[in-house]
């Protein structure tokens, strides 16, 4: 938590308004539309019904095929297959791990309807490349931004720059509220509609803006909405976003250069950001140079209290994967790069002792002997360089809190928040 999460769970419960599309549903469908500038946000209980709400929208239909990396979430594919479409797995590059872009057009049938990019860890898939093929061959373009929030491609916020966007606000992202996604609508034309499949496929929306005299049912839907104390505790989340992000990119940034001797050295391979790209620190991994067992060194890192983990299993490879979709071209590099993934542990409140920590844990755990003594110096050149850096970050850390302090103290004044302190009190108690 960043501080008013319970706060405002207290205040939703004193509103009497605990199902969706409350005050801080409110609150929060204007902060993504802010920050992302799409057309309209939508929350949702998940990524997952983001990505449905998209299938829906889109019209799939039996037989339809979405291309759509191989090394990504199952809720990539799940929301379409639902909807009788096949996935069309496309090989991964080796730099981002997002989809290979200079792939998608071989993929291409007369059945295609819709490309799907997964922006893998924070980083953005080359977009105008993929919106330049999808116009081409008239496809729409859903982004799986779900690990994406406060990330960037070219300037423009990660989900609002196709004609739909899903975001994740799941306990392992940045942002969270436990449980919870946003649709991002950026095609006007999709607007309408996609409030209705939200709604059970009724026109529940317009009825409370007034626009209809009663509302009915007009097309098939689900119910999409998350709770109020969902938003509620988003909405604390958002508040924080900028904090949260640079302080997750510090961390991040110590990583990259602590293990720095490790790759020069061979053994391993670090993320790569394009240029064009502005992360926002979702999660750090390594490429284990090719021969190494991974399984040995998860199992010898975790001897040592590291709980470092793998990510995906290649879709293109699973029994579901087999059975709903097929493989377009040699998916090679998602096969090897998949196998040789390490993700580091990474959260807001890591110390630099930590990471320290846990780089001199994965270097035991994966080089050779002779090389072990040369590395340690080089890392613990590094380490100064990143303890220079992290001075300077705390000062400017203690500033913030201060501010922030000062903030909450005069946000707290009144009878009303005195009254939803004294809930929240009781809460804690």
């Amino acid at each position: 938590m960043t501080g008013r999460e319970l706060f405002y769970v207290a205040e939703a419960h004193f509103n009497c308004r605990l199902a969706g599309d409350g005050p801080f549903t409110a609150k929060c469908h204007s902060w993504i539309e802010k920050n992302a500038g799409c057309g309209k946000a939508l929350l949702t209980h998940s990524c997952t019904a983001a990505l449905e709400m998209a299938a829906i929208l889109l019209d799939i239909k039996p037989g339809d095929e979405v291309i759509m990396p191989s090394y990504t979430f199952v809720s990539t594919a799940n929301a379409f297959v639902l909807r009788g479409g096949v996935p069309v797995f496309v090989d991964i590059r080796p730099d981002t791990l997002n989809i290979d872009e200079k792939l998608i057009e071989a993929a291409i049938t007369p059945r295609t309807r819709a490309i799907v990019p997964v922006h893998y860890a924070g980083v953005s898939c080359e977009m105008n490349t993929i919106l330049e093929i999808a116009k081409r061959y008239d496809l729409k373009v859903v982004e799986d931004a779900a690990q994406g929030v406060m990330s960037k491609y070219r300037g423009r916020p990660l989900g609002s720059i196709a004609d739909l966007g899903a975001y994740s606000f799941h306990e392992t992202k940045n942002i969270i509220s436990g449980e919870g996604g946003a649709l991002l609508v950026n095609d006007p034309k999709l607007i309408s509609r996609a409030e209705i499949i939200r709604e059970k496929g009724t026109d529940r929306s317009r009825f409370f803006r007034g626009e209809v005299d009663k509302y009915t049912w007009q097309e098939v839907g689900s119910s999409f909405l998350p709770g109020e104390i969902i938003a509620a505790f988003l909405w604390a989340q958002f508040e924080e976003a900028q904090s949260i992000t640079s302080r997750r990119i510090e961390c991040w940034n110590r990583y990259h250069l602590l293990l720095e001797p490790l790759e020069q050295a061979g053994l391993i391979r670090r993320p790569c950001i394009p240029q064009e790209c502005e992360h926002n620190a979702h999660l750090y991994y390594v490429i284990l140079a090719e021969g190494m067992d991974r399984q040995q060194v998860l199992a010898a890192m975790k001897r040592e209290g590291v709980n470092s983990i793998f990510h995906y299993v290649p879709l293109h490879s699973s029994p579901a994967g087999m059975r709903y979709g097929r493989s377009s071209g040699s998916l090679s590099n998602t096969d090897s790069l998949s196998e040789r993934l390490v993700r580091l542990p990474l959260w807001m409140g890591i110390s630099e002792e930590q990471q320290l920590s846990v780089v001199e844990t994965l270097k035991s755990a994966i080089s050779p002997q002779p090389v072990v003594s040369g590395l340690q110096n080089a890392i613990s050149d590094n380490l100064r360089t990143s303890a220079a850096l992290s001075g300077e970050a705390q000062e400017e850390g203690s500033k913030r809190h201060k501010v922030t302090e000062e903030g909450t103290k005069h946000k707290d004044q009144g009878p009303r928040s005195n009254r939803v302190n004294s809930i929240l009190r009781s809460l804690i108690r």
